[in-house]
């Protein structure tokens, strides 16, 4: 190859690095100021964990507010130093029994930790299961609180099927086919369904609560099951894992 010809594919060289340096350039710039990227990755962010969307871009309703001498029923959920390693047993792991008492909010977290799931994982459904009907939808209802609490982008980014004020007080229902449903105790209410997960709460309150386990282990992907103090299932089982 003569010098004059080597000189022409160095100019070439140089034109084609210049050329796909402003391509690159130009691309950045146009994908940093498309507002749709932009939203997407930020919600990304506010959803990439549970306790994160929890306590920072949703809230909680606390029922005695004016007690505490708060300006609003709706507050961010709370820090505890305990809510971090529940949060990853409960994502690690597929069966859980966990003792709680009033204070230690476990029932609002594990309805939180549930909720995010369900919302962001389409055709998940998901059965919270207490004594009763009453108690199974005030359960339910604390999931719509947190729904719509939240960010608007994060509503508009994980749509309901109909407005919360025209869904059953039993369930919570999105457009992707998720949903969470609410049922009083009793093993033949959870064959009605083919949930993903199983929540119980006040298992020890529920007699036929070990039915209702058994009915689920084989068939869903995870159950959280959790009480106060009392005896019966719940504190066999417990029991039995010290």
């Amino acid at each position: 190859m003569n010098q004059r010809t080597l000189r022409k594919h160095q100019e070439l060289a140089r034109r084609m690095e210049k050329l796909e340096a402003e391509t690159f350039r130009r691309t950045k710039f146009l994908s940093a100021n498309d507002p749709t990227n932009n939203l997407a990755d930020l919600v990304e962010r506010k959803i990439r964990d549970p306790l994160h969307w929890l306590q920072h871009h949703t809230q909680t309703r606390d029922p005695h507010w004016r007690e505490v001498g708060a300006a609003s029923p709706y507050r961010p959920f709370p820090e505890k130093p305990y809510f971090p390693p529940i949060i990853e047993v409960l994502r690690r792991e597929p069966v859980v029994f966990c003792l709680k008492s009033r204070d230690l909010m476990l029932s609002w977290l594990v309805v939180g930790f549930f909720t995010h799931d369900c919302m962001t994982h389409p055709g998940v459904e998901i059965l919270f299961q207490s004594q009763t009907e009453e108690k199974a939808a005030e359960l339910v209802d604390y999931a719509k609180c947190l729904y719509d609490r939240q960010d608007e982008d994060i509503k508009d980014r994980y749509p309901l099927a109909q407005s919360l004020g025209k869904q059953s007080s039993l369930e919570l229902n999105f457009r992707e086919g998720n949903r969470i449903v609410g049922i009083p105790h009793g093993a033949d209410k959870i064959r009605s369904y083919h949930p993903t997960a199983l929540f119980i709460d006040e298992a020890a309150y529920i007699p036929d609560a070990d039915a209702s386990f058994n009915e689920a282990i084989a068939a869903v992907q995870k159950i959280v099951v959790l009480s106060s103090a009392g005896p019966g299932f719940f504190e066999d089982v417990c029991v039995s894992a010290e």
